[in-house]
């Protein structure tokens, strides 16, 4: 079995307006993981997302470059246990 991991990543940048919560909540959705994506007043982006390490490492991969319109200049991972918290992922607005 898989190891289950949890990520909080803040993604910085150009990650507002430009559809990058719903690319996330796509990408997450098809790696089958749970959690959540939003934008924060600061205008950067925050993911929490939990599931198989390896598919949670390919969409902190994804994160570093966003939809084509997007313009990430850095994403601060910080990995912890998995809390099987949520149930599905989605975007909250």
């Amino acid at each position: 079995m898989e190891e289950l991991v949890s990520v909080h990543a803040i993604v910085y940048g150009r990650v507002q307006g430009v559809f990058f919560r719903s690319f996330v909540e796509e990408q997450a959705q098809y790696l089958d993981l749970k959690g959540y994506v939003r934008n924060l007043p600061s205008g950067d982006v925050e993911v929490v997302a939990e599931g198989e390490r390896e598919r949670v490492e390919k969409l902190v991969e994804y994160l570093k470059v966003g939809p084509p319109v997007a313009r990430v200049k850095r994403v601060v991972p910080i990995w912890s246990e998995y809390s099987a918290r949520y149930s599905r992922f989605s975007a909250r607005y």
